[in-house]
């Protein structure tokens, strides 16, 4: 898989997005490291494009502008395994503005007893914001964990709440 990679800054974070030929595949964590989508796409060979991933890197900014509430461009999710793809879709389903706990989740995917093994997929989601894993919590309405780290998890939901 070849992945081409643009750096992205807003309000002094860095994103890295990386995308293949079928569309988004990869949004790192803000500030994170330059190698962080080896983590997600172990076999992917990157190139660095600075003018590429343009519709990508229009609606973050225009995401955290306030200004895009549903991201409509093509994401690549093929590398998930079957059971991530269909927890990542069901990342999708969750409108600007809400939560949902990983329980809930587990029972509209229709596996209630999977709660654990969502919490693992969702986790591996390769695709921050546009695949929205900071919108969900814990059974008991805390935060729980995020790759992006908590303060970014607080600062998208209290953006999508404003």
């Amino acid at each position: 898989m070849r992945l081409t990679l643009t750096k992205l800054t807003i309000d002094s974070q860095t994103f890295w997005l990386g995308s293949t030929t079928k569309g988004l595949a990869f949004v790192g964590s803000a500030n994170g490291s330059t190698d962080e989508w080896q983590k997600f796409l172990p076999t992917a060979t990157a190139t660095l494009d600075p003018t590429a991933n343009q519709a990508a890197s229009q609606a973050l900014t225009a995401y955290f502008a306030g200004q895009e509430t549903d991201f409509s461009l093509p994401l690549d999710l093929s590398h998930g395994t079957a059971f991530q793809q269909q927890v990542w879709q069901g990342l999708r389903q969750i409108p600007y503005g809400e939560t949902r706990s990983y329980t809930t989740l587990a029972q509209q995917l229709k596996r209630p007893t999977a709660t654990r093994a969502i919490a693992s997929a969702v986790g591996r989601n390769p695709i921050l914001i546009f695949v929205p894993c900071h919108r969900i919590l814990r059974k008991d309405g805390q935060l729980g964990g995020y790759r992006g780290g908590l303060p970014m998890k607080q600062q998208l939901l209290r953006l999508e709440q404003a």
